[in-house]
């Protein structure tokens, strides 16, 4: 109880534990920047689109059927469940419109990724230079996808820094999908999953909202140094003793 009282009164929270991560990219501020600008100010005659990969999706079923939300009480869903396979979502999310085009295909490799490349390609005005934001996967750099682009000048890539996937705002439109479609769906197969996927995609471009980027670099490499040296001083205390 003593120690209870202690930690109540001075806010300590000792059994939640946030997770992360600060990049070690050498290239990080270069990086940045570069992604950020294209959110900020973006190119004229071009769109700018955000893309990844949302991978081993599952199509899970339950083993008995959930009760519906009543007044005063939520739905229910087993905890157990069916698999049926998965799919992986390629998505591309349009930054200044809201829109998305998305593809759902077996697997995640370099010859997917360009089968999405020749989709987004078909899609988008001609006329118009396109620059994709994508992360470090192996398969955006794969040698072959390389001598795609060099075939399709108005394609240009650019990379985020390593570990920093929040830098990509197609994030968030996987964690709407999930939250909103996905995470409490029941699909007896992969074709509902990826009928369901579709829908929701059809009904999010007939009323597209963008998500706006209002941090500015400045701003985000004060709050890494920042963690970066709480992170020295902190390695600096475990490596010597009489500094604790």
């Amino acid at each position: 109880m003593a120690v209870h009282g202690i930690w109540r009164e001075h806010k300590l929270k000792p059994h939640q534990v946030k997770g992360f991560k600060v990049s070690n990219d050498p290239l990080f501020a270069e990086k940045l920047r570069d992604v950020v600008g294209l959110y900020l100010d973006p190119p004229e005659k071009a769109i700018v689109f955000s893309v990844d990969e949302k991978s081993q999706i599952q199509a899970l079923d339950r083993s008995q059927p959930g009760l519906p939300m009543k007044p005063g009480k939520c739905g229910t869903m087993t905890h157990d469940y069916k698999r049926h396979g998965t799919t992986t979502l390629f998505a591309a999310l349009d930054v200044q419109t809201g829109t998305v085009i998305g593809q759902c295909q077996p697997r995640h490799r370099h010859d997917e990724f360009l089968k999405f490349l020749k989709t987004i390609d078909r899609r988008t005005d001609k006329t118009l230079a396109l620059h994709l934001i994508v992360d470090n996967y192996a398969t955006h750099k794969h040698a072959e996808v390389k001598d795609w682009l060099a075939q399709h000048p108005r394609f240009h890539l650019h990379f985020t820094p390593t570990s920093a996937s929040w830098l990509n705002l197609v994030e968030r439109f996987f964690r709407d999908i999930t939250e909103e479609r996905i995470r409490r769906g029941v699909f007896h197969s992969v074709d509902d999953l990826k009928t369901a996927i579709q829908e929701y995609l059809d009904h999010r471009n007939s009323n597209p909202k963008p998500y706006h980027w209002t941090a500015k670099p400045e701003t985000i490499l004060a709050k890494v140094d920042k963690a970066k040296d709480m992170l020295r001083t902190l390695h600096q205390i475990v490596a010597n003793p009489a500094c604790r």
